[in-house]
């Protein structure tokens, strides 16, 4: 359905702002002018949703909502006292049995451990929402030799994807969200600079870059399975107030204090991409408040050979996992 021109135009005043749009300004406008249906009546019986980084912040909240709708949800954390204590929460809260898996996705290893785990315990899959992230501010290397943000973003999150798109295919309408970000409009696609050189690293810009690599990667899903499923999209929830962002930026969260967003605003538009009929024709693309958005701002992030790394991107992610999709 069209919307109306006069709300067209202020989304796009509120988009035009950044401040207005990324905060809970932006999500409690636009929640009340287009009148948004509220998530619950989105029911998910019978299906069933994986999420990782489901231990705290908007996975966590992304995992409860989606099993208040029905779904079976299998959560995946690193930390076991952590990831039992929100496997039994959202379970009393939702009512229904909630399952959780182990691993660190800062490991190729664990990610493909974690791949076989699910395949041989779950029939099929119908959501697989892509969350588990970090930001540091010191060059970290993993054991396998990856940097941290890199493979916590890119690497596993691919390997995962590629692995369950098997499960994902037995559902009529499986869905694949990864949890980007606003940060990555300041970075364009490099490649060769997802592997910084460790005199020269900056870990905002290290994580804007992979979180521009997610956004490019579900472009590539959708380009390289034309007419298959799943439906590949990622998503911007906004500027949360979350453990990670309080964590990793805190002169920005106290600076913008009260306008940052709730967690469960943040995550709204992750389970209306899971959960809603609409969002399946929009594959490929990136979201703000149920809304598609344009994936640059600067022009200087845009590169004319963008496709060539893309395909750069692709090969790395390919040559790091051992996937071959």
């Amino acid at each position: 359905m069209t919307r109306p021109l006069w709300i067209r135009a202020a989304d796009g005043l509120l988009e035009a702002s950044v401040l207005g749009s990324f905060t809970r300004v932006g999500y409690l406008v636009r929640s009340r002018l287009e009148e948004w249906p509220p998530l619950e009546g989105f029911r998910l019986d019978g299906r069933t949703a994986l999420v990782t980084g489901a231990t705290s912040g908007l996975g966590r909240v992304a995992a409860e909502l989606l099993a208040r709708q029905g779904a079976s949800v299998c959560l995946v954390g690193r930390d076991p006292a952590r990831t039992e204590r929100a496997r039994a929460e959202i379970e009393a809260a939702a009512g229904a049995e909630v399952l959780a898996e182990l691993a660190d996705l800062s490991l190729v290893a664990e990610a493909d451990a974690l791949a076989d785990r699910v395949t041989a315990r779950l029939r099929r899959l119908d959501v697989l929402v892509l969350n588990a992230g970090a930001l540091t501010h010191e060059l970290v290397v993993t054991d396998e030799g990856h940097e941290v943000t890199l493979a916590t973003h890119v690497l596993t999150p691919f390997l995962l994807t590629a692995r369950l798109t098997p499960l994902l295919e037995a559902s009529p309408a499986g869905r694949v969200v990864t949890v980007a970000s606003g940060g990555m409009y300041t970075e364009r696609l490099d490649v060769a600079a997802l592997q910084p050189d460790p005199g020269d690293y900056d870990g905002v810009r290290a994580y804007a870059r992979c979180k521009r690599a997610q956004v490019v990667l579900a472009e590539e899903w959708t380009r390289r399975r034309p007419g298959r499923g799943p439906t590949f999209n990622t998503m911007h929830p906004g500027w949360a107030d979350t453990p990670g962002i309080r964590h990793a930026l805190p002169g920005f969260s106290r600076l913008v204090g009260p306008l940052l967003r709730t967690p469960r605003e943040g995550a709204d538009t992750i389970v209306w991409l899971a959960a809603a009929p609409g969002a399946a024709g929009a594959a490929g693309e990136f979201f703000l408040d149920r809304r598609p958005r344009a994936t640059h701002r600067l022009r200087r992030t845009r590169r004319p050979d963008e496709a060539r790394e893309a395909g750069l991107l692709w090969q790395l992610c390919c040559d790091c996992t051992g996937a071959a999709p």
